[in-house]
């Protein structure tokens, strides 16, 4: 991921993969998205320049597309717009076809877009005569047989532009086929010089560079400083320019780091102020190091590197002008710093100055890490970055149901429980004298900026309390306190009204008071109102309308009162003086309505959610089956279209209108909050996840300027909505190492996790380094983990700990040593019930429940093992191993029955009839429980390559091989035989895989496709039907495979590595042609060929395509809706039933 700050000094671009994301921070110092485009392609480089003079950047993208798209930020639409979209070669990731390099020169007159190999364009941006941005055809920068590493912009000043390229020349090594050229390539720096006077462009400068070099660092130049670049190599940061001598220094490495490991720079960072520069180098360790360059003129004296801190390992950082440093990480969650100093302090430095060559090279330099000193993190954004394993459950009993994720890798790992809704933050929550029945906040004055005033209600009493520093009780406000209040609201400018049942109230700012007293014996049952109308409902039905006197003011007046009556209709009445309390329209709903809100969307030319929008007012109503009701009232006619319904929950939705982000919102209160409002285009109903409320309102005060106050119980509550446009909150329980898989026991709600790392160590011989690490430094037994946070796998927010594994990562061990362990986890309370760590370099792989025909023992654990497993130079393992546990104290511990040793690692396990089904290698093997150990039955060594994953139905076994799809099996119990009788025609790279139904299967490729297969429903007749078994046994194999061959029938290609599978309901649509043509992806990817990039799209609905139908201008969505015969509020209407029925 890279990131790039644009225009102003809070702003920031953040590609993931697929998704073009613009962040800022707001005032708090959060990170809010403001708008998140899918571009149907892959981001491979991101880089953002600024011609000279010019007040705005634009942002110059490298994807997949064989394009270069150049995109600037459209304010006041809230929308990318593309500049510049050039095509020079083929779409995909391609060696030779640019795209994965960007390079700018420092003034913005010229980029360079560079491929891994052989080819590099420059173009030249101008600017015409209206100040529009210009860009030149591309001019070659080519050279064949030479593959780049790193390409960056040299600063100098307005010369011609030089672009700095790391490069190695293979051309030698590809002709000698001893390997000798191959170990002595050399990687050089080349500088390429473009004149801007010919339109060409030279290769100027080219010198031997180490063979560790990986990375470039523009230097400051032009008057700025001295110009050239820092090399970033293995364990040295190297200055280098034309015609300046090598100035080089060590990079200082951790005290516990193996001999044989090197330290690389991942991330770098630029910090200028007019005075001064420095840079920020981050190493994969994950420690930050301040480089300084003492230079005079175009001299370099000194170059020195000093220890700043250290965060989590960052794909990019990006530090911003006002102050914050934003790490963005490829794994777990990305960070946003603010800078307490910036390294001026002493710390442990190495210099070029002082630079050492002893005989087996440079002195290193030594450090120890510590804890945050410069930076401070504020904020973080969520991601689930990698996500290993997930299931879908309600093991809560909740509403919906809940996603458990395996998140995170190393000693970022953690268990993330997703649930549908936004996070809220609760501000405060006080205990009141009885059990409250409504609330309201109200001001003083119209302009006041904060509430004055908490009114709660209970059944006989109305409480007033008196917003301040603090939160008191007040009696001189002038409410009556002795009866319940049904409505307290701002009446006019400067005055206060509070409806009872048997009159209204109304408070002048001079403290007078005027009553009104219902007729008779008649009582108040239902109130609306605004700042100046009122409307009342009396027992038996009659309304009466009020409205407040202001003289020679012209005020905004509600024309419309809707009505909700028990024979299950909504009614809209005139309050126009011409024809006042006219029914104007009618609304027959399914249940009667309990309650009721306009909200009036104003009219926006782009705005915030980059569409434009007339003004419109919705009417709102909650049904008492618990249905929200949302229809379209026309501003002049009254009448109502384009109804919409949703079910919230068992109880009747109670609706009350809220301010979120500036903006009016509607929060609907069911069994469960929910929150109505218009986010990027499109209006999104979202639950909160929060407890069941009662009653609401606005709330504002100069410590919580947006917030909520809400009873429930006898509690009062503020709270605050979180980010928007966000579909999960989540709860974290953080792990101990890279979690591999895990299982659910429904019936004991209880997670039993496989963890492993490779090249670390376990967490006693952690502790135990630590410890005397800290013993060395003289911090005697503070620092020290206690065993229950060790249990738990540590926790990040334990501030006593001075080196918290999750920002300082694990210490390195050698490669073959591997830590591993199971835990169960009760998801309810985070709490761990059993760790055992695995002995003698284990590590875990595959994990089942089984249960066997002997019923001694119930459930057991069944967990594949592999000892000392090793990737490089080739594979090997000492052994393979099943172990077998039973559960004790209800599922809470662990005890190891018996291990089995086996020939190769067991990827796959599942219980089939009563047995155990182990794939180990290319083996299915069929055991059983025996004493010591488990029971070979029966195997099949037929597959082609590794069995990874292992689904049963009924007598069927449906086994997915690593490289070649699935093989379809069936288990012939008179013969104790297993026959393989169907696979695909098509290798797979299998990484998911999900059974769908007796015939089908679902699948997932390491190169990011989707895909069904079924058996032909005649073969799988035939396979039934086949009493004697005969049929299978003999006959014929095709393509040096099974007898019968599966069919594709779906395909979509996702872009990204699926890792997980799970089943959802969705239903079908048709649309998406017109949206192909009419609004194509941002980036120049051809949607149709991105989405077949590797198979021929097919037979599946694009939901993020059809999800930028809101965003497009409204012609546009007319022109689309006109070619299907329908409006496009029907179109937004069936993609918000979509939409509603899978989250």
């Amino acid at each position: 991921m890279a990131t790039s700050p644009v225009e102003s000094p809070k702003k920031l671009l953040l590609p993931e993969a697929k998704f073009s994301t613009f962040c800022a921070l707001n005032e708090n110092g959060k990170i809010q998205t403001i708008l998140s485009v899918e571009i149907f392609g892959a981001i491979r480089s991101l880089a953002q320049f600024r011609l000279t003079g010019s007040q705005k950047d634009y942002i110059v993208v490298g994807s997949d597309s064989g394009r270069i798209v150049i995109l600037e930020y459209n304010k006041e639409k809230n929308v990318f717009d593309k500049i510049h979209q050039e095509t020079f070669g083929k779409s995909g990731c391609r060696r030779i076809v640019p795209g994965q390099y960007l390079a700018i020169d420092p003034k913005g007159r010229a980029v360079m877009i560079g491929a891994c190999e052989k080819q590099k364009l420059v173009y030249v941006l101008n600017r015409d005569t209206v100040a529009r941005l210009t860009i030149s055809s591309p001019l070659e920068a080519h050279k064949s047989h030479t593959i780049v590493y790193s390409i960056t912009g040299v600063d100098c000043g307005f010369d011609n532009p030089i672009f700095a390229a790391i490069e190695l020349d293979y051309s030698e090594a590809d002709q000698d086929s001893t390997g000798q050229a191959a170990s002595e390539a050399q990687k050089h720096l080349t500088f390429y010089e473009l004149d801007l006077g010919l339109n060409h462009v030279s290769r100027k400068w080219s010198e031997q560079v180490d063979n560790g070099a990986n990375m470039l660092v523009t230097v400051p130049g032009g008057g700025d400083g001295p110009s050239g670049v820092l090399v970033c190599a293995e364990n040295f940061v190297i200055y280098k320019n034309q015609g300046h001598p090598d100035v080089r220094a060590v990079i200082p490495r951790r005290a516990d780091l193996p001999a044989e490991r090197g330290v690389l720079i991942v991330s770098a960072a630029t910090h200028r102020q007019k005075s001064m520069f420095f840079f920020l180098l981050q190493t994969e360790y994950g420690d930050v190091f301040k480089v300084t360059l003492e230079h005079e003129n175009d001299r370099i004296s000194e170059l020195k590197i000093k220890y700043f801190d250290t965060i989590p390992v960052t794909s990019s950082m990006c530090v911003l002008k006002s102050g914050f440093l934003f790490a963005a990480s490829e794994f777990g969650n990305h960070g946003l710093y603010q800078f307490q100093a910036i390294g001026d302090d002493a710390d442990v430095e190495s210099s070029s100055a002082s630079l050492m060559e002893t005989e087996e090279g440079f002195q290193p330099v030594f450090f120890q890490p510590r804890g945050l000193k410069n930076l401070v993190r504020i904020d973080q954004v969520e991601s689930l970055m990698p996500i290993m394993d997930m299931k879908v459950s309600n093991l809560f009993e909740e509403e919906t149901p809940q996603i458990f994720a395996l998140c995170g890798r190393g000693p970022r790992s953690s268990i993330r429980i997703l649930r549908p809704g936004l996070a809220i933050s609760e501000m405060a929550v006080s205990q009141l004298p009885g059990v409250p029945s409504a609330v309201w906040t109200v001001k003083k004055n119209v302009n006041d900026e904060f509430d004055a005033y908490i009114v709660v209600s209970f059944a006989n009493a109305t409480l007033v309390l008196s917003i301040g520093e603090t939160v008191e009780e007040v009696s001189d406000s002038g409410f009556l306190d002795t009866t319940p209040s049904l409505a307290v609201s701002l009446i006019g400018d400067d005055s206060l009204m509070q409806v009872h049942p048997s009159g209204i109230r109304h408070i002048r700012e001079d403290g007078r008071i005027n009553e009104w007293r219902t007729p008779g014996k008649r009582t108040i049952v239902k109130v609306g109102s605004n700042r100046l109308q009122v409307v009342i409902a009396l027992s038996g039905g009659e309304l009466i309308y009020f409205e407040v006197d202001m003289t020679g003011q012209l005020m905004e007046r509600s024309r419309f009162l809707a009505v909700g009556s028990y024979d299950n209709t909504i009614r809209i009445l005139s309050l126009d003086p011409d024809d006042c309390m006219q029914i104007l329209s009618v609304q027959s709903v399914s249940s009667p309505p309990e309650s009721l809100l306009f909200l009036e969307v104003q009219a926006s030319v782009g705005g915030e959610d980059g569409a434009d929008h007339p003004a419109s007012l919705f009417l709102n109503a909650g049904l008492q089956n618990g249905v929200l009701f949302r229809t379209v009232v026309d501003m002049v006619t009254g009448q109502l279209s384009d109804a919409r319904s949703r079910f919230l929950g068992l109880r009747a939705p109670k609706l009350f209108s809220v301010i979120v982000r500036g903006r009016r919102a509607m929060l609907c209160l069911s069994s469960r909050p929910w929150l109505g409002y218009i986010h990027q285009g499109h209006f999104l109903l979202t639950p909160l996840s929060y407890e069941t409320l009662e009653f609401a309102a606005s709330f504002s005060s100069d410590q919580c300027a947006e917030g909520v106050v809400a009873v429930a119980g006898d509690a009062l509550r503020v709270f605050t909505i979180e980010r928007l446009g966000e579909t999960f909150n989540e709860t974290v329980i953080p792990l101990r190492y890279t979690p591999r898989k895990f299982v659910l026991q429904p019936k004991r709600k209880l997670l039993v996790v496989i963890e492993s790392d490779q090249g670390a160590f376990a967490a006693e011989e952690r502790e135990a380094a630590k410890k005397e690490c800290f013993e060395a430094a003289g911090m005697g037994e503070n620092g020290n983990g206690n065993v229950e946070q060790m249990e738990n796998g540590g926790d990040d927010e334990d501030k006593d700990d001075p080196l918290s594994d999750e920002q300082y990562g694990y210490p390195k061990a050698e490669s073959d040593k591997w830590v591993s362990c199971i835990r169960i986890l009760d998801p309810r309370t985070a709490t761990t019930t059993c760790l055992l760590e695995l002995q003698d370099n284990e590590a875990a792989f595959s994990i089942c429940t089984v249960n066997f025909h002997d019923k001694e023992y119930g459930t057991l654990l069944a967990v594949g093992t592999a000892k000392s497993l090793q990737f490089w130079p080739k594979r090997s393992f000492d052994a393979g191993y099943i172990h077998i546990y039973r559960f004790l104290e209800d599922g809470k511990s662990l005890e190891l029955l018996h291990k089995t040793q086996v020939e190769g690692v067991p990827l796959a396990l599942c219980q089939f009839q009563g047995r155990l089904l182990a794939g180990i290698g290319s083996v299915l093997r069929l055991y059983d429980l025996g004493k010591r150990r488990l029971l070979r039955k029966c195997e099949n060594k037929l597959f082609p390559n590794t069995i990874v994953s292992i689904h049963t139905y009924r007598d069927r076994i449906y086994v997915g091989d690593i490289q070649e799809s699935f093989h379809y099996c069936k288990y012939r119990r008179d013969e104790n035989q297993l026959y393989i009788f169907a696979d695909d025609s098509v290798p797979r790279w299998l990484t998911a895989s999900y059974h769908i139904d007796f015939d089908t299967m679902a699948g997932a490729d390491k190169f990011g496709n989707i895909y069904f297969v079924r058996l032909p429903q005649d073969v799988s007749d035939e396979v039934e039907e086949d009493p004697t078994g005969g049929k299978i046994k003999w006959e014929q194999g095709k393509l040096n495979g099974a007898p019968n061959k599966v069919e594709e029938i779906v395909q979509f290609h996702v872009g990204d590595v699926v890792t997980c599978l799970q089943k959802a309901s969705l239903i079908p649509g048709g649309w998406r042609m017109h949206m192909r043509q009419e609004h194509p992806p941002l980036c120049g990817r051809d949607h149709m060929a991105y989405r077949s990039a590797y198979f021929p799209v097919k037979d599946v609905i694009d939901g993020d395509l059809c999800e930028q139908f809101p965003t497009l201008p409204l012609d546009l969505q007319r022109k689309i809706a006109d070619e299907l015969d329908r409006t496009p509020g029907e179109i937004l209407k069936k993609l918000e039933e979509v939409r509603n029925k899978i989250i």
